[in-house]
């Protein structure tokens, strides 16, 4: 990718598809047009799509071990060096999804200070909108992101404690980043944002060599201060930053501050969606509770059976038939591979991953790939048969994958739906998707009646 001719404010690569959706939806929402890749675009790439100021890649770190990662992100990072925005930033989830072993978001914080020469790393994951707060540097969050679910210390919250591949042990970041990387992480806490506290703050921790500025934040306007103090430090060389889509909130809170961007964005109606295909490869409780609304609700499913697909080699076939028969019949379909932590399925997929000879270590991957491939398969054929106008892609370690391939190439959004989870058009030429409605779901975002909501498009806005 060569430098475009396009004004950048900024280019991030996502760990996942569902968390670099997220961060396209806050930047969309501020006003910046965002065009959402899931490779490195090219030149030509770029250029079909006009006016744009922030790009995105749409990656699959999330679940990659510490190789991988370095691999994978030593040539996106300087692809998006030389895109030439000011501000480049890795998005991980609100929830810090991470290990030493899969995810290490230490580890891209070493990639990206040996490929970018910026003086610190930001690193916020706070996130009032989603229901995420970091406060002394412990992070908190919401029990399902676009509800109002109970908020819980990270190490305590019953979903991300028990998380299959990441569980959370640890709520205080600089501890949970000690597991995985030398570099030394700051705090600036909550009680350091003003104006002149902030400055003061991060002066001190530079003082004392820190590699990694962390700032907490509770409240939607203490996230202004926090983006000015990110666009200065870009403002002489290329700043590298780490966190959710706080990044973007706080930066686009910031520039608006000081109009450079459109002060209102009016998005059309989506309208109702009939029928709708949801793919699920999302093992959350909330995810699971989602499902079970929507089948009390008029929705069909259609269940992976782990077994046959990788113990027996069937086909797909059989299940495209059964999505097909239900999506002629003018019934919306979930397509799901667990429903909740206790699944068995979960516990078959990784007993037949094991005796193939899979390491332990590589089975949440090899899980991910298998059925992202699987479900995205489907729903292609299944579009060439029978055509639907939106689709539902839940689960962040399988959306990447599901994403290839449907053969996307890039996303835009078209229209809010809930913060951090937009309705997006599907960039896919040569693919039965193409001009489809896409929107993609993390396992903790929604409410239970999100795919109903998601299907009548009758989301407050």
């Amino acid at each position: 990718m060569s430098s475009n001719k396009t004004n950048l404010l900024l280019a991030y690569y996502g760990d996942d598809f569902t968390g670099s959706s997220d961060a396209l939806d806050f930047l969309s929402r501020a006003g910046v047009k965002t065009v959402l890749f899931i490779t490195p675009p090219s030149t030509e790439q770029l250029e079909k799509y006009k006016g744009i100021q922030a790009i995105g890649i749409a990656g699959m770190t999330r679940s990659m071990g510490p190789g991988d990662m370095e691999n994978e992100l030593s040539e996106a990072f300087s692809a998006l060096k030389v895109a030439g925005a000011p501000q480049v930033h890795y998005k991980v989830c609100s929830t810090f999804d991470s290990s030493p072993k899969i995810g290490n978001i230490g580890k891209a914080m070493e990639v990206g200070a040996a490929v970018f020469d910026t003086d610190y790393i930001s690193l916020l994951v706070a996130a009032p909108a989603l229901g995420r707060y970091c406060t002394f540097g412990n992070l908190y969050a919401r029990m399902g992101i676009g509800s109002q679910g109970a908020i819980h210390r990270l190490d305590r919250h019953p979903s991300m404690s028990k998380h299959p591949t990441t569980p959370a042990d640890e709520s205080d970041l600089r501890l949970h980043l000690a597991k995985q990387t030398k570099l030394k992480v700051g705090l600036v806490d909550i009680l350091e944002l003003g104006d002149d506290k902030i400055q003061n703050a991060l002066k001190r921790e530079l003082d004392k060599a820190s590699q990694v500025v962390l700032f907490d934040a509770l409240y939607p306007d203490q996230l202004t201060n926090i983006g000015k103090t990110i666009d200065l430090a870009g403002k002489s060389k290329i700043h590298f930053s780490v966190g959710s889509s706080g990044v973007e909130m706080a930066l686009g809170a910031y520039w608006k501050s000081k109009g450079k961007l459109l002060n209102e964005v009016n998005w059309a109606d989506p309208g109702k969606a009939k029928p709708m295909l949801v793919l699920s490869g999302s093992c959350s409780p909330v995810t699971s509770g989602q499902i079970q609304y929507a089948l009390q609700h008029g929705f069909r499913e259609v269940a992976l059976d782990p077994v046959k697909l990788i113990g027996q080699g069937e086909g797909i076939g059989q299940y495209q038939k059964e999505v097909v028969d239900k999506l002629k019949e003018g019934k919306h379909v979930i397509l799901h591979t667990a429903l909740g932590t206790d699944d068995p399925r979960l516990a078959e997929t990784k007993n037949l991953l094991s005796n193939q000879g899979v390491a332990q270590e590589d089975i949440s991957s090899k899980t991910a790939d298998f059925f992202g491939r699987a479900l995205g398969r489907i729903a292609r054929n299944v579009a060439e048969e029978v055509p639907f106008k939106r689709l539902i892609i839940a689960g962040g370690d399988t959306s990447s994958k599901v994403a290839r391939a449907l053969g996307i190439e890039a996303v835009e959004m078209i229209a809010p739906l809930l913060p951090g989870a937009p309705l997006c058009k599907a960039f896919a030429q040569d693919s039965s998707i193409d001009g489809m409605e896409v929107n993609f779901k993390g396992g903790q975002v929604g409410a239970e009646d999100y795919f109903v909501k998601v299907m009548e498009g009758s989301f407050e806005r």
